[in-house]
C-alpha cells in the first residue's frame, strides 16, 4: 500500500490496489463532463487498480443500463481524453454501476453499503473506497453525515483505505469554510480528506516546482533582489453561459481567488520544502498563504479591483453579464477581480504579487509571470531595455518561456528583445493528461501533495473575507463596466501604472 504521503508522480505509473470508486453526483454535468472521462482515461491506462467499481450515486431514479448509456453518450463529446476507443469503453462500462437516492436519507445509505460489499465480494475489490462528491456544496455536509452514521468512513482493516475527494468551493466565507472542516473532520480522519483544486493538476504547475528546485539556475534568482514583480493572470473568453444563478452567489473572488489564484501565488512563493511529500509541502505553501499581509479598508480601496462585463464582441456580439439568463439586471457581483498582494517574508518583502481574473477577457490564457529587475547599470548606447520576464503558461498552450535582450545584427550596437519557448506539446509529444486524471491518479495512490488542507483553506479565506466585508458594506458603491473582449476595467490598469508598471497580457 502506498503511504498518504507517498509521492508516485502525475504520470500514470505503477501499480494501483483494487477499488471502489462512488461518485457523488453521477447524473450530474461535472460527473459527465471531466470525473468519469478522467476514470476512463485512468482505467484506459490500466491507471485505476487491476480490479476495480464505479458506483454511481445520485438523486435521479435510473437503471445501470440506462446510466452506463447516458454516459457513453456523454462520452463522444469529450475531447479532454481524446478520441474514445470502443472497445476500452465497452470494458470500462461493464464496471460501472448505479444507486439512486436522496443525498439526506439515511436508508439511501444502508442500500449503497449492501450494494458496496456485495460488489467487493464478486469482484475480489477488498474494501478499498474513494468517495467523489461531484454535488452541490449545500449537501457536502449531509453526505458527509450520512456516510459516518452508515459506518462507511472508516477502513474495515489495517490494510485497507478509505478517502473522500470533496470540490471546491469549500465554503463561502471563513465561517462555513470552517464549520464544514469541523462536519468533514468529525467523521474523517484529515489524511482521508483530499480537498481537489484541478487547476494543480496542470503539468505546467507541477512543473514550477520542478523549475526551481530541480534546476539550479533558477532558484538563486527567486527572491526581492533580483525579482522586480510578479503576475498571475487566469483569463476567460467564455461568460457565465447557463450558470447565472450560481454565479450570482459566488463572484470571482469566491470562484478563482480564492482557490485557483491563490494556490498559483503559494506555489510561486513557496519556500523549498525539506522533501517533496505532502507533509512538507502543504505546511510551506500554507506559511505563503500566513506571509500574505492582510487587508483592511484602505488596502481594500487602494489596492482590489473589481469588474463586470458588459456587451461586446468575442468573435461576434455577446451579450453584457446583467443580460445573462439568471442574472439580476441590477446586479453588482463581479466577473472580474484584480489586486495587489504583498507577501511580508524575507524572501518576498517588497516585491508585489499583481493577481488577476476575469471573464469575457480577450483572451483564454492562465499565465505566471515573473519580472525580474532591470540591469543595475546600462552601458550601452539604447537605455531603453526591456526587463526580463520568465512566463509560465498554464493553459491552454503548456510550456515556459524566457525573454532577453540580443545584438540586433549590424554596425550598430542596438538591442532587441528575443525569446526562448519551451511547449509541452513539441518537448514530450502529445502525452499531456486532463488534470483531474492527474489528481485522481495521486488519490487513489494515498498522494496528497496537489490537494488542499484544511488549515491551507481557511487560511485563503481569512484573506478573501476583509474584501468580501467591505464590498458588503459599501453596496451602493458602482462596480466598474468593462467590455466583453478587452482585458478589463480601466481601474485595473491604473493599480499597475501607478506605480509604473502595466500588466503582460498573453
Amino acid at each position: 500500500m502506498v503511504g498518504e504521503t507517498g509521492r508516485c508522480g502525475s504520470v500514470y505509473g505503477g501499480v494501483a490496489e483494487p477499488c471502489t470508486v462512488i461518485l457523488f453526483g453521477a447524473s450530474g454535468d461535472l460527473a459527465k463532463r471531466k470525473v468519469i472521462p478522467a476514470m476512463y482515461d485512468l482505467a484506459a491506462h490500466n491507471a485505476l487498480g487491476p480490479r476495480y467499481a464505479i458506483v454511481g450515486f445520485a438523486r435521479t431514479a435510473m437503471t445501470e443500463d440506462a446510466f452506463r448509456a447516458s454516459l457513453g453518450e456523454a462520452a463522444k463529446t469529450i475531447s479532454e481524453v481524446g478520441p474514445i476507443d470502443p472497445k476500452k469503453w465497452d470494458e470500462f462500462a461493464s464496471n460501472l454501476y448505479y444507486c439512486p437516492g436522496d443525498y439526506g436519507n439515511q436508508e439511501a445509505y444502508a442500500q449503497l453499503a449492501k450494494r458496496l460489499a456485495e460488489l467487493e465480494a464478486s469482484k475480489n475489490l477488498g474494501s478499498n473506497r474513494l468517495f467523489y462528491l461531484s454535488t452541490p456544496p449545500e449537501v457536502y455536509s449531509d453526505i458527509v453525515e450520512q456516510l459516518g452514521r452508515a459506518g462507511l468512513a472508516r477502513p474495515s482493516s489495517p490494510e485497507s483505505w478509505v478517502r473522500i475527494i470533496i470540490e471546491k468551493p469549500f465554503g463561502r466565507d471563513l465561517a462555513s469554510a470552517k464549520e464544514l472542516n469541523k462536519i468533514v473532520l468529525n467523521v474523517f480522519d484529515e489524511k482521508q480528506v483530499y480537498r481537489i483544486d484541478h487547476y494543480l493538476g496542470k503539468d505546467t504547475v507541477q512543473n514550477l516546482l520542478v523549475l526551481r528546485f530541480g534546476n539550479g539556475i533558477f532558484e538563486p534568482l527567486w527572491n526581492r533582489n533580483y525579482v522586480d514583480h510578479v503576475q498571475i493572470t487566469a483569463a476567460e473568453t467564455l461568460g457565465v453561459e447557463r450558470r447565472g444563478g450560481f454565479y450570482e452567489t459566488a463572484g470571482a473572488l469566491r470562484d478563482m481567488i480564492q482557490s485557483h489564484v491563490l494556490q498559483l501565488t503559494s506555489l510561486v512563493a513557496v519556500e523549498p520544502p525539506a522533501a517533496f511529500d505532502a507533509t512538507a509541502v502543504r505546511n510551506e505553501k500554507l506559511k505563503v498563504l500566513q506571509s500574505i499581509r492582510p487587508f483592511n479598508l484602505e488596502m481594500v480601496a487602494q489596492s482590489i479591483v473589481r469588474g463586470q462585463y458588459a456587451p461586446g464582441k468575442i468573435g461576434e456580439p455577446v451579450p453584457g453579464y446583467r443580460d445573462e439568463p439568471g442574472v439580476n439586471p441590477a446586479s453588482k457581483t463581479e466577473t472580474f477581480v484584480a489586486g495587489k498582494l504583498l507577501i511580508d517574508n524575507w524572501r518576498w518583502a517588497g516585491v508585489p504579487f499583481y493577481i488577476r481574473t476575469g471573464k469575457r477577457l480577450a483572451k483564454r490564457s492562465t499565465v505566471i509571470m515573473i519580472q525580474f529587475h532591470c540591469a543595475p547599470h546600462i552601458v550601452f548606447r539604447e537605455r531603453e531595455v526591456e526587463p526580463n520576464r520568465l512566463v509560465l503558461n498554464i493553459q491552454p498552450d503548456e510550456g515556459i518561456s524566457i525573454s532577453f535582450g540580443a545584438k540586433r545584427p549590424g554596425t550598430e550596437m542596438s538591442i532587441g528583445n528575443v525569446t526562448m519557448d519551451f511547449s509541452y506539446r513539441e518537448g514530450f509529444g502529445d502525452t499531456t493528461r486532463s488534470a483531474y486524471a492527474t489528481l485522481l491518479n495521486d488519490c487513489v495512490r494515498g498522494d496528497a501533495t496537489l490537494f488542499d488542507r484544511g488549515d491551507s483553506v481557511e487560511a485563503a479565506w481569512a484573506l478573501v473575507d476583509p474584501i468580501l466585508d467591505v464590498w458588503s458594506a459599501t453596496r451602493t458603491a458602482k462596480v466598474p463596466q468593462y467590455p466583453a473582449g478587452s482585458w478589463g476595467p480601466r481601474e485595473s490598469d491604473l493599480l499597475l501604472e501607478r506605480e509604473g508598471r502595466q500588466w503582460y497580457n498573453p
